[in-house]
């Protein structure tokens, strides 16, 4: 085992990872050897990737930072003259290969587009819009929101991802209306995609034979395919329809058993359906070996209720962020050791850590502006792989894909224990979204976005929901690609368009054969564009070829998703 994995080595990383990448200028007569021409008023540097957990990374890249949109552009259009391939970073916060793909070599013509050092520029358009950089950061974009009464109704718990990675491939919260609860003006219960009301992206200018800024509106065709562009566009700024703040409690349990919480329809109870139709907001961490998941459930609350604990800031739970020390010792010696039949030792210290560090933070009932129970991940938290569906069907059947899910889940995870086997040692994370409704940003001739995982199918109008599925399990852990094929599979077989579809969630890992993520050829063939339908896939991706003929943006992995 390397040191990448071993004790000392795994929180090392860990904490590594969290920073951003150091802007070190290049020497300026090696940079004007390898990148002749190069715009002047750009300073590069060379500049190590590393994706969310690891697994993907690549050493001594030439990256920029742009300091405008405009810079943006002439960097773009000395790669397209060059023959080089340009890729936007942002916080790196991601699993799939859809950035960078692992094994590029530091030689390689392919240059970083650091978005987040100046791209981040925000102001109010409207009393119900905001502009933003493209390279601001979630908690920053939420924070000035906040400032101005404004807010959204749900949002990914890190607040470290940049909002053009975020946009990239519709990050989401997880939302639906509770019963009665109507939808307020400048909300969604779909994905962040589905704010946008313009957006300014890098395209090919055919009049002027170069690239060059454009913006295009909601209600543009080729706005579809750049919602949800997956990193075949590099979009510079964007403009969000917004609406008012809202007060959310968010009361955490850890007292419900898995076998009632994810039982079939009808077997009553304190089932995860009930939870939705009382609050709308639900998140299930179900630790692997353990009966009790963790359930968060947010309500909105204008006032502060007697029970509840104001909080001003994000992040509550910072037994979730700082990895406890019995469980970080339990990962080191798994990893260091091949250890990994402790999997069930250490499902249940995480367990043991959320439900004590609940109590100890008095975090089991918090209150506050919508931005400070939304964000809840902070880049020191256990850095782990995760696959993620989603999987679309009606409001009344969510009980019956979660039921069958975990019941799956539940049987096969035993199975490979009683072979000796630990494929999984993190846990199942279960969350429920609206679907990308585009009226719900107010305007005439709004477009759905192509790409988004929880975009409308027109020939299924009665599916509203998604539901989102991840396993999560240490990068290097045996029979885990193994097992995740077997889950996928099941997925795509019983959500097949009956009452329910999978498709995959474009962030994190999908495709599985036994050895890899990413690799299925029928999946990344035909199974995942036909979610989408013939008509839709080969709009979008007919369009993202038109805007980028030359292939400056993209990689060997998307040039072989969309070939």
């Amino acid at each position: 085992m390397t040191d990448d994995f071993s004790r000392r080595g795994f929180l090392r990383t860990a904490a590594a990872l969290a920073a951003v990448p150091a802007l070190l200028p290049a020497d300026p007569a090696v940079a004007a050897q390898e990148l002749p021409d190069f715009p002047a008023d750009v300073a590069l540097y060379r500049s190590a990737y590393r994706n969310w957990v690891g697994e993907i990374t690549a050493d001594g890249l030439w990256a920029c930072a742009p300091g405008t949109p405009e810079q943006v552009v002439a960097v773009v259009n000395w790669a397209w003259r060059h023959g080089w391939r340009v890729r936007a970073r942002g916080a790196s916060h991601g699993w799939s290969p859809l950035t960078v793909t692992q094994g590029l070599p530091s030689d390689a013509p392919v240059l970083l587009v650091d978005t987040a050092a100046h791209l981040t520029g925000l102001s109010l358009r409207s009393p119900s819009s905001v502009r933003a950089g493209t390279g601001v950061t979630l908690e920053a974009l939420l924070t000035y929101l906040e400032e101005h009464g404004l807010g959204v109704t749900a949002a990914p718990a890190p607040g470290n991802l940049t909002l053009g990675g975020a946009l990239a491939v519709d990050a989401h919260g997880t939302a639906v209306p509770a019963r009665g609860e109507q939808r307020l003006p400048g909300h969604t219960y779909g994905s962040l995609s589905n704010l946008v009301l313009s957006l300014t992206a890098v395209v090919w200018d055919e009049a002027s034979g170069a690239y060059a800024l454009r913006t295009y509106h909601r209600d543009e065709a080729d706005c579809a395919a750049l919602l949800t562009h997956l990193g075949r566009s590099l979009v510079t700024e964007v403009v969000l329809r917004v609406g008012a703040n809202t007060g959310l409690r968010c009361v955490s349990r850890t007292d419900i058993p898995a076998g009632e919480l994810f039982a079939a329809p009808g077997a009553g109870g304190r089932t995860f359906a009930s939870f939705l139709d009382r609050a709308g907001r639900a998140e299930a961490i179900w630790f692997a070996f353990t009966e009790y998941p963790w359930l968060k459930v947010w309500s909105v609350s204008p006032t502060r209720p007697l029970t509840s604990r104001h909080v001003t800031t994000p992040y509550n739970y910072p037994f979730s962020d700082s990895v406890p020390r019995p469980v970080a010792e339990l990962v080191g010696h798994m990893v260091s050791d091949g250890a990994w039949y402790l999997a069930p030792v250490l499902g249940n210290a995480q367990y043991d850590a959320a439900e004590l560090g609940l109590v100890a933070t008095l975090s089991a009932d918090i209150w506050g502006p919508s931005k400070n129970t939304l964000l809840y991940l902070r880049p020191t938290t256990l850095r782990i792989a995760t696959n993620g569906y989603a999987v679309l069907t009606s409001r009344a059947q969510v009980q019956q894909v979660v039921a069958e899910f975990t019941a799956f889940y539940r049987e096969r995870l035993a199975a490979y224990a009683g072979r000796g086997q630990f494929p999984v040692n993190g846990s199942v994370e279960i969350r429920v979204t609206g679907l990308d409704d585009p009226a719900d940003v107010g305007l005439d001739g709004a477009r759905t976005p192509l790409l988004s995982a929880i975009g409308p199918r027109g020939d299924r109008p009665e599916w509203d929901t998604a539901v989102w599925l991840n396993i999560l399990t240490l990068p290097g852990t045996p029979y885990a690609e193994a097992f995740l094929s077997q889950i996928e599979r099941f997925l795509l077989r019983t959500f097949d368009g009956g009452y329910a579809m999978t498709r995959v969630e474009w962030s994190k890992g999908w495709a599985y054969t036994k050895d890899s993520a990413w690799s299925d050829g029928e999946v990344l063939g035909t199974v995942v564009p036909g979610t989408f339908g013939e008509d839709a896939w080969a709009q979008a991706s007919g369009a993202l070829d038109r805007l980028d003929p030359h292939g400056v943006f993209g990689n060997a992995f998307l040039d072989r998703l969309f070939r």
